[in-house]
């Protein structure tokens, strides 16, 4: 098991791919999309609601999301995430309730630990008061059968950084100044409630237009799709539905390790601890909840994704870059961190998948080889991978790495932990590397398989990998034509490979 919205992914993917449909046939229009709902939802009964007329008009939320439209037609949003508001009211909403274990025994321990009066005896059970229910918790700690249960939201208990409320219909709410975009949410929530923006339509607009669009995958992508596909398999696939080429961004991440590696000798010489630059959620995070730490501590590489943009950008002026992951963040760095030369467009696996099936083209094996990033860039999409691959670089030029100390932070609640150390200034390593998915981008809520699948695919996949160098590799390409930092300055760094003095176990 993935997740736990199978049936929502297959009903959001229906969506993408009539509407892709539509655009490659020029025939978007109000009657059109008018009809959508009802093809999706053709009643007279319903299939995964409770009625059609709530099945047709989440449809209809979906439909202007997909078209990189706001959710609601009468609220704006500021946010790549929203919620559909007609799928979301069906949790309930005591956090606390008292399930069949109780006993209504005499000693009544839940009510005397109650300091709100919330807690009353009916013939069977006690009840707890929602309205003056605190959510303190105490009833459950203090019950001796343990009848108490703490019910959580699927969505609220995914959040790293408590974004999500819910208003006085029970309603989810996001607060989009604590969101940081991870979409963890998204495949949460069982009724598909929440969902992202797409931006499917504008890419097929600008390839019917005869742009030159040009596709950069992320290193997840070894592996998500099975052992059989390669990233040429990828490659062969993209052309046929109309884009000029594909760049694996673990080429990206070979030139952000170049640099953030320089970077980190310099912060080591000053004693000054740094965080790394690569995970978007990470950089909201640090953005919006240790504002200091992001001005202070934060790397000024840009990402791989930007880097891959800016260079293909050099190199084919006009160009449309957009990249392809398992990262719904990278939909906020693409669209609202202003990061000039960054990716066009951003769209997850399954917004390629739908528009795969929208021109019934399949991913299959290939014999052609292509590789463009070391092994080193190709791992940025696990956990420890961008550390690494920056001590790597550090090791290439001959520098001693072995009393470097590193914090390896692989989920969103250790990334958390590791920042309110440093916001304390009692973070013991000297450099933090930051992802907010559970084991990196590979965890990320855009994954096609389980965790443990694609660590198979991946392993057999990179096994094929050369053994290039980072540094080495990047000679073969024109680093001295943009910029590798986020204000757009150009700086350069050796790319000269020396023998390693010393690496960190």
């Amino acid at each position: 098991m993935i997740n736990n919205d199978k049936g929502v992914i297959q009903i959001r993917q229906a969506v993408e791919e009539k509407l892709a449909r539509l655009e490659w046939a020029g025939n978007i229009n109000e009657d059109t999309l008018a009809q959508i709902p009802y093809e999706i939802s053709p009643g007279p009964m319903a299939t995964w609601r409770c009625c059609v007329y709530k099945e047709r008009e989440i449809v209809r939320w979906r439909i202007r999301l997909a078209s990189g439209q706001d959710g609601s037609p009468e609220k704006p949003g500021d946010n790549i995430i929203q919620v559909i508001d007609p799928a979301c009211e069906e949790c309930p909403l005591s956090a606390y309730t008292v399930t069949d274990n109780c006993r209504l025994c005499i000693g009544k321990a839940c009510q005397s630990n109650c300091r709100f009066g919330a807690i009353s005896m009916t013939e069977t059970r006690s009840h707890i008061d929602p309205n003056k229910c605190r959510e303190c918790g105490k009833c459950a700690e203090a019950c001796p059968y343990g009848a108490i249960a703490h019910l959580i939201r699927p969505c609220q208990k995914a959040c790293p950084v408590k974004a999500i409320t819910y208003d006085e219909y029970g309603r989810c709410r996001i607060d989009s100044a604590k969101c940081i975009r991870c979409g963890m949410c998204l495949h949460s929530c069982p009724f598909g409630a929440i969902a992202s923006k797409a931006y499917i339509l504008p890419i097929i607009r600008a390839i019917k237009a005869g742009r030159e669009v040009i596709a950069m995958c992320a290193p997840a992508t070894e592996g998500q799709f099975g052992k059989d596909i390669t990233m040429a398999s990828v490659r062969a696939a993209l052309k046929e539905l109309g884009f000029a080429d594909m760049v694996e961004v673990g080429l990206g991440g070979d030139m952000t390790a170049a640099w953030e590696s320089a970077e980190w000798s310099q912060a080591r010489r000053e004693g000054r601890k740094l965080t790394t630059s690569c995970c978007p959620a990470f950089i909201n995070m640090l953005r919006r909840h240790f504002p200091d730490q992001y001005k202070d501590n934060m790397s000024e590489v840009v990402s791989p994704m930007c880097a891959v943009s800016r260079y293909l950008k050099a190199v084919h002026p006009g160009c449309v870059t957009v990249f392809i992951g398992p990262c719904m963040a990278k939909k906020s760095e693409s669209q609202e961190m202003g990061i000039e030369g960054n990716a066009d467009y951003v769209m997850s696996y399954g917004e390629f998948s739908a528009l795969l099936k929208s021109r019934d083209i399949e991913l299959k094996p290939v014999e052609d080889e292509y590789q463009e990033a070391s092994i080193w860039g190709k791992g940025f999409a696990t956990s420890g991978g961008v550390a690494g691959a920056v001590m790597e670089c550090m090791q290439e030029r001959g520098e001693d790495t072995s009393d470097i100390k590193l914090r390896k932070c692989r989920n969103g609640k250790e990334c958390y932990t590791a920042l309110m150390l440093l916001k304390a200034r009692r973070l013991p390593e000297d450099f933090v590397e930051g992802m907010v998915c559970e084991g990196g981008c590979v965890g990320g809520p855009g994954k096609r398989h389980t965790e443990m699948e694609i660590k198979n695919a991946r392993q057999e996949l990179l096994g094929q990998a050369d053994k290039r160098k980072v540094l080495s590799n990047l000679q073969n390409y024109p680093m001295d034509k943009f910029s590798m930092l986020r204000n757009g300055k150009m700086e350069e760094v050796s790319l000269e490979v020396k023998e390693s003095s010393g690496a960190k176990e």
